[in-house]
């Protein structure tokens, strides 16, 4: 069995394992069906690993089985490019159009050319890449010695660049998402890029060759910069730069969020501890912050978030999921509910997160919506934000039990690296209330006045 049919059949035996289609993959792995249906028959294979980790994350491979697809992959990887190299015409040194050698630095641990031809000194690389480099090489024939350093040379930093991808792998685990230096930042923290209205907190994976992260100290060494490569760098790639000490990388994400989003535009109702005679009429919708300010009210059992989102740079960014994080619960305060509208409606219904701030851990639950009769699919993770298109996710709490501070926080990946974007109340949490048994009000136009 040659190195790309084992590969290949590393991968099949990982999908039927793991249950999902080629159609649910290729969605995870951001590619084509076609393009991963090649992978798995052995009639192609990836350029770099990258795609390959998340293929291991989402069919639940174990760390063991990740090193194993990793090492088939780099065996079939420098098969591929001993061929390619053995295809390439031939020419002496010093001959028009020959190719000049690159110069292979020095270095512990060096061995003899493992082709044994030409009596030439080659790197050593792990001994799984030698035989399968030195086979093809013996192949070759009459190919000059620098191709086979030069095939040597790019499938150990190949090795090197996937060993970083394995070692995240094993930190992690098979189902969850690259890494973050470090907790999200606090509310009112200073968190790196802010949105309109909300902030963001970045943390890219350890820079390779890097020790992980002590989950109580931070990282042991500064993280890449969002800007500064891709997460797993191709097998001839130079590893991304660091950032100077103390400087946060940059979100590759633009935010702007709305927290007093009403229902079909006029319905909701705010908690307010003012009587009814000191209470401001009700605004339109686009002056309820300010109004809600004035008026020292909070959302009244529920609440709509709306969050619009542009990618910040030239590149692509994946958004791959959305968790609650409710940081203080209280009694609700016995204070008296405003209604903005006695009754409105319409035929949308639009789809959302639903979020029960009621529950221990509070999960943001896709739900379908409804235009005119017209079903609307609920949203679903992962979604491609970039400069030209972006996305709104709109998301909808609600509380029947506590006074609720809660935020959200936006996982999402791009080229650069991965982290996390704050979504709150411009620094400040959200804050929504249950309100049952509380007095209501709403507004009588005919007589000006807030009336029960």
């Amino acid at each position: 069995m040659s190195e790309a049919e084992d590969f290949a059949r590393l991968m099949r035996e990982l999908k039927e394992r793991g249950g999902l289609s080629y159609g649910v993959l290729a969605r995870r792995l951001h590619t084509s069906t076609s393009t991963l249906h090649r992978y798995c028959n052995g009639e192609a294979l990836p350029v770099e690993f990258a795609v390959l980790d998340r293929f291991a994350r989402a069919c639940g491979a174990s760390a063991a089985e990740a090193v194993d697809l990793h090492r088939a992959w780099l065996l079939a990887d420098a098969r591929r490019r001993a061929g390619t190299a053995a295809a390439e015409p031939s020419r002496a040194w010093g001959e028009p159009g020959a190719a000049v050698p690159e110069p292979v630095p020095a270095g512990a641990g060096w061995e003899s050319d493992p082709a044994g031809a030409g009596g030439e000194s080659d790197p050593a690389v792990p001994a799984v890449v030698v035989g399968s480099v030195g086979r093809a090489a013996a192949g070759a024939g009459a190919r000059s010695s620098w191709y086979r350093r030069r095939a040597v040379v790019v499938a150990a930093a190949g090795l090197a660049a996937g060993a970083a991808a394995v070692a995240l792998l094993a930190v992690t685990g098979p189902d969850r998402g690259a890494p973050h230096t470090g907790p999200a930042p606090g509310p009112g923290a200073d968190a790196g890029t802010r949105g309109a209205g909300g902030s963001a907190a970045a943390a890219t994976p350890p820079a390779p060759g890097s020790p992980p992260a002590d989950p109580a100290t931070g990282p042991a060494q500064p993280a890449a910069p969002a800007g500064g490569g891709a997460t797993e760098p191709a097998p001839d790639s130079a590893p991304p730069p660091v950032p100077a000490p103390g400087r946060a990388p940059a979100v590759p994400l633009k935010a702007s969020v709305r927290p007093h989003v009403w229902a079909a535009g006029c319905d909701h109702a705010y908690l307010s501890e003012r009587g009814p005679g000191s209470v401001a009429p009700p605004p339109v919708q686009a002056d309820a912050a300010a109004w809600a300010t004035a008026q020292r009210a909070v959302h009244a059992g529920s609440q709509i978030v709306e969050v619009t989102l542009h990618g910040a740079g030239g590149g692509t960014v994946v958004l791959e999921g959305l968790e609650v994080r409710v940081v203080a619960r209280r009694t609700p305060p016995a204070w008296n509910v405003y209604q903005m509208s006695q009754g409105c409606g319409g035929g949308l219904t639009p789809a959302v997160f639903a979020v029960n701030l009621d529950a221990p851990r509070p999960l943001a639950r896709p739900v379908a919506g409804n235009d005119a009769g017209n079903r609307l699919p609920a949203p679903a993770f992962p979604m491609r934000v970039s400069a030209d298109e972006p996305v709104v996710l709109r998301v909808e709490a609600a509380t029947t039990g506590c006074d609720c501070d809660w935020s959200l926080d936006l996982r999402w990946t791009s080229p650069a690296g991965s982290g996390t974007l704050r979504v709150d109340d411009g620094g400040r949490p959200l804050r929504t209330s249950a309100s049952t048994g509380r007095p209501v009000y709403g507004y009588a136009l005919e007589q000006g006045r807030w009336a029960r």
